[in-house]
C-alpha cells in the first residue's frame, strides 16, 4: 500500500529542538524533567484525517529520553527498530533517527502507510519506570485512537509492557485475539513484537526484521 498525498502535502510535526544536534547529558535531563514525550508520526495531525492513509500502526510503549530530546520515534543509538524495519522492506531509505527526523523520513513513512504512536506520552529512561495505572490508561486510550485511525492493522513492540497494560499476562508473541479487547475493531487485526530496544537480549536486527515482514504481509489487504 502506498498512499496517494496531495501535492500541497508537507510534514507537519515540529523538527528537533536541538537543530540536528545529538542530545547531550543536560538535553537528556531536560527531558527527563520535562515531562512531556513526542509528536506522533502519522500523515496529518488530526486523527480522523488520517483514516484510510494507515497500513501498518506502530504503537511504541512509550518514549526514552533521548526520543524526546530529539523529537523521533526510536531515537536512541543502539535501538533496533529502524533497521529492522529497513531490513525488512518497510521503507525504502534506512532512517537515522538520532538527531530527529528528516522532512524526507516524514514524507516516505506517510507515502508508505507507516504511523508510530506510543501507549503512553511520559518520556522514562526505561519502560519499566511506567506504573500499571499509566499503561492500563494507555490501552484504553489506544482503543479509542485505532477507532478514528482506522489502521489496517496495529502492532505493539513490547510484549512486556503489553501484558500489563492489556491485562494480559499470558500474551504471546505474534497475532493477538482482538475479541478479548473490549471496544477493538474486529476488523483490525493487533499484533505483539518485541521490544526493538538495544536491552532486549533476545532479539537481533535480523530476527525483528522477519517479525516485520510478518506484520508486513499480513496487512496487505
Amino acid at each position: 500500500m502506498e498512499t496517494t498525498l496531495p501535492e500541497d502535502w508537507r510534514p507537519w510535526r515540529a523538527p528537533s529542538p536541538l537543530g540536528g544536534h545529538r542530545p547531550g547529558r543536560e538535553d537528556l535531563a531536560l527531558a527527563a524533567s520535562s515531562g512531556l514525550g513526542r509528536q506522533d508520526v502519522l500523515p496529518y495531525p488530526a486523527d480522523a484525517a488520517c483514516a484510510g492513509h494507515l497500513r501498518l500502526l506502530v504503537v511504541g510503549i512509550n518514549p526514552g529520553l533521548w526520543t524526546a530530546a530529539v523529537n523521533a520515534p526510536f531515537a536512541r543509538p543502539g535501538n533496533r527498530f529502524w533497521p529492522s524495519l529497513h531490513l525488512a522492506g518497510l521503507t525504502s531509505t534506512l532512517v537515522d533517527a538520532s538527531r530527529g527526523l528528516s522532512a524526507a523520513d516524514e514524507q516516505m513513512l506517510a507515502e508508505s502507510g507507516v504511523g508510530v504512536i506510543n501507549l503512553v506520552q511520559r518520556a522514562t529512561a526505561r519502560a519499566d519506570e511506567l506504573t500499571e495505572e499509566e499503561l492500563r490508561g494507555g490501552a484504553q486510550r489506544l482503543v479509542q485512537r485505532v477507532r478514528v485511525l482506522r489502521p489496517r492493522l496495529v502492532a505493539v513492540a513490547g510484549v512486556t509492557a503489553f501484558r500489563t497494560a492489556f491485562a494480559a499476562p499470558r500474551a504471546a508473541l505474534g497475532r493477538y485475539p482482538v475479541a478479548t479487547v473490549a471496544g477493538w475493531p474486529d476488523d483490525v487485526p493487533l499484533w505483539v513484537l518485541p521490544n526493538p530496544s538495544g536491552l532486549n537480549a533476545h532479539e537481533t536486527v535480523q530476527t525483528l526484521a522477519q517479525r516485520w515482514q510478518e506484520v508486513w504481509a499480513a496487512s496487505a489487504r
